[in-house]
């Protein structure tokens, strides 16, 4: 792996820190990951007791326990630094936690609000102004790049494949590589 590429993924992730970071204190702690939690559950008006929420918070809650585990930390806060160390050896370390199937599967019954198994233009739209607060023109382009296939939705294959390439692609213009804008 090259100098060059490792700095494509530790932008990627620096910028999902970022988006993470609800106080802003230069530290992610697990209110981080719950606010995270309760603004899917929020804005897809999803009960606590939803099997979708239930996966969620589940996933999040282990997730958080594997980059802790996987910094080597002693408290349970991570500056952008060990998140970004943490993240990493938590996606290629699948011994206890698949990040890029459990997070992607969690992610995508709930964005997929009609339950037919892809993601429209629509419920894309939704997840990236009410989850991410994004509503930059441009952040529907993902959308065409995500959709590989060219079919008008994003399947839980292209889906879950970015997610993989967000965390493990070195390249720049990788579907995946664009979930928090261009590199």
């Amino acid at each position: 792996m090259t100098a060059a590429a490792q700095d494509i993924i530790t932008i990627k992730l620096e910028r999902t820190f970022d988006g993470l970071d609800a106080n802003h204190d230069g530290y992610l702690d697990w209110t981080d990951y719950q606010k995270l939690a309760d603004r899917y559950l929020h804005a897809y008006r999803l009960d606590g007791d939803d099997r979708r929420a239930r996966a969620l918070r589940t996933f999040c809650q282990i997730y958080w326990l594997e980059l802790l585990r996987h910094a080597g930390v002693d408290e349970d806060r991570l500056s952008k630094e060990q998140f970004v160390t943490a993240s990493r050896l938590s996606v290629i370390d699948t011994s206890r936690l698949n990040v890029t199937e459990g997070g992607g599967h969690a992610i995508f019954d709930i964005i997929d609000t009609d339950g037919d198994n892809e993601i429209s233009k629509d419920e894309f739209a939704r997840f990236l102004r009410d989850v991410w607060r994004s509503d930059s023109p441009g952040a529907m382009d993902v959308f065409a790049k995500l959709d590989t296939d060219g079919d008008g939705a994003i399947s839980r294959h292209e889906f879950i494949r970015a997610i993989r390439e967000f965390y493990l692609s070195n390249d720049p213009d990788a579907p995946g590589s664009l979930f928090f804008g261009r590199v």
